[in-house]
């Protein structure tokens, strides 16, 4: 009889155990059912949650997610929760924006730095700078730097030009130029100094170098009165040799054109020789004794006969009478000015000259174009490297400080080139 009742009672606790197992499943089962099924996409993730909340706001705290001011949500927070309903949250990040000396701080849902930027409205252009890459993405407490471009004038020794750049200094300028300065180089401004649209950057290039010349010295013609040849007859009894000097100069070159020239050094290579010419002045003896009427009529004749004058001189003997061929050019006006050559036989040029010189009849004489206003038609020069010329004639671009020397090769004359010469105006 104990075993039965043990046995019951056995089989009821069992069956309780059983039916109050059951009742929770299928109580766990019902709670599970009833649940709506939303999605839920956090910072771009996206996850399934099934939730017995009514309301965003109650499904945001089942997620410990709290609301901040600036996190975006794509739904009300009163809205009930409906089965199968999308909702978006994104959070807010921080990032510190400096356009240019001004820096501020902005809270952003932005996934991207272009987006950011586009929110903010603020527009770049191609030559603007910015710190990071438009497709970025937003991190927090980001440090964002935009530099606007602004347009300088930029004169680069002499050659100006204007250009856009994000630099904040003169240096940082330069240096994304890669523009150096030499030694003597000039900067209107300090390299410290601001970038600023409306002041131009100039740089003025100086340049000292070494030019060295040789230069012709012509010899003088002394004439000296011989009796023992007949009267005006002239005989050479010693050739002139042109003398040679090297000139070096130390050159000033400003923007690429020489603004001075000094001489250094001068070193005669070869003295110039003179050239001794003989004038004659022996008269033939009568061969008649004259009448009294003709002998004072040859005296007479004689007495007005002129001196002979010497051609040209810079020494004297002691039994004949010299006079120089070039007057003293140590007060003569003296001008540096640019020259070039030319030559008669261009196509269309007649060789003559504005004062009438005939070029091409007198290849030997030495001519130079002039601006008038400057040096004067008619005046007697000397030019250094060419010798003493005549101002004879002008030019459309000979202006101001520029002279043209003739030079009967046509060759020869343009290969003469550009060179600054000293010009002294002797009369």
């Amino acid at each position: 009889m104990k075993n039965v009742k043990s046995v019951l009672c056995s089989a009821l606790v069992w069956t309780f155990v059983i039916s109050t197992l059951s009742i929770t499943f299928l109580g766990f089962v019902m709670y599970e059912a009833t649940k709506a099924s939303v999605q839920v996409t956090t910072d771009g993730e996206q996850q399934l949650v099934r939730t017995h909340a009514d309301t965003i706001e109650g499904l945001l705290a089942e997620l410990n997610v709290t609301l901040e001011p600036h996190d975006r949500l794509s739904h009300e927070l009163s809205q009930p929760i409906t089965y199968g309903m999308d909702i978006e949250y994104t959070q807010s990040k921080t990032i510190n924006l400096a356009v240019g000396k001004e820096a501020n701080r902005f809270h952003t849902t932005a996934a991207t730095v272009g987006e950011f930027l586009n929110d903010q409205q603020l527009e770049l252009k191609d030559r603007d700078y910015i710190s990071h890459d438009m497709a970025s993405p937003i991190k927090d407490g980001m440090k964002l730097e935009v530099k606007k471009a602004v347009q300088v004038t930029f004169n680069n020794g002499g050659e100006k030009q204007k250009i856009w750049t994000t630099a904040s200094t003169v240096n940082d300028f330069l240096n994304k130029q890669n523009v150096t300065l030499d030694e003597m180089d000039q900067l209107n401004v300090s390299k410290t100094d601001k970038v600023h649209s409306d002041i131009p950057i100039s740089i003025t290039r100086i340049e000292k170098v070494k030019d060295v010349v040789e230069e012709e010295v012509e010899y003088t013609v002394i004439t000296r009165k011989d009796d023992s040849i007949p009267k005006g007859e002239e005989r050479i009894i010693s050739d002139g040799e042109v003398g040679l000097v090297t000139k070096e100069y130390e050159v000033t070159i400003t923007n690429g054109e020489e603004t001075n020239r000094e001489l250094v050094k001068e070193t005669v290579e070869r003295e110039s020789q003179d050239q001794i010419v003989a004038l004659g002045t022996k008269t033939e003896a009568p061969k008649a004794e004259p009448n009294h009427v003709t002998a004072s009529a040859d005296k007479a004749k004689a007495s007005q006969e002129p001196a002979v004058t010497n051609v040209v001189a810079t020494s004297t003997t002691s039994d004949t009478s010299t006079t120089p061929s070039r007057s003293s050019d140590s007060g003569a006006k003296t001008l540096y000015m640019k020259a070039t050559a030319y030559s008669a036989n261009c196509p269309g040029c007649s060789g003559i000259t504005a004062t009438g010189i005939n070029l091409k009849e007198n290849p030997d004489k030495k001519v130079i174009a002039v601006d008038p206003s400057v040096i004067p038609l008619g005046s007697r020069v000397w030019v250094e490297g060419y010798g003493y010329a005549v101002a004879g004639d002008t030019g459309g671009a000979i202006q101001g400080n520029k002279i043209d020397v003739f030079i009967p090769s046509k060759s020869e004359a343009g290969s003469f080139g550009h060179r600054t010469v000293q010009v002294k105006i002797l009369e």
